[in-house]
């Protein structure tokens, strides 16, 4: 697994989103975007971060950043999700994980004494030329948004 690291461009990507459309890293250019990948919808890490990152959205986009969340899990379950959590930004499906290995955030885990593969909670803040300002892999899902807020000099 290659990880990110700055000053890299970010690996373009189209994936499909919860409101029916297709969303594209390209299409964000011009502006900062956070693209944070998260294991499983409607978990309780995934669930806190993903609130964390709607309850702080508008200091975000004042500060000019786009929020964009990728998991693995199938665009029905993203749709439940972000209906449930009230969530406000874009989630993306990536079912067979290329982006999420295109972006180091799939590899090796280890839980409860097994070692599996699967997705790394980690986010990565693309710069408006579309080039890696930012990444940060095996986040907590517990205050990584205020974390990532320190990081960009935003808190």
């Amino acid at each position: 697994m290659t990880r990110l690291s700055p000053g890299e461009t970010a690996p373009d990507f189209t994936l499909p989103a919860t409101d029916s459309t297709s969303v594209s890293l390209s299409g964000f250019r011009g502006r900062s975007t956070i693209v944070y990948f998260y294991p499983a919808a409607a978990t309780p890490g995934c669930t806190k971060e993903a609130c964390d990152f709607r309850d702080n959205l508008n200091r975000l986009q004042d500060a000019g950043y786009a929020v964009v969340g990728i998991s693995p899990d199938p665009v029905p379950k993203l749709e439940k999700f972000a209906e449930a959590e009230n969530l406000n930004f874009p989630l993306l499906s990536d079912p067979d994980h290329a982006v999420a290995e295109a972006y180091g955030a799939w590899g090796e885990k280890k839980n409860y004494g097994k070692t599996y593969e699967g997705l790394i909670r980690s986010t990565v803040v693309v710069d408006p030329e579309g080039k890696v300002s930012l990444a940060q892999y095996n986040v907590k899902a517990t205050g990584h948004v205020a974390k990532l807020s320190r990081d960009l000099g935003l808190a």
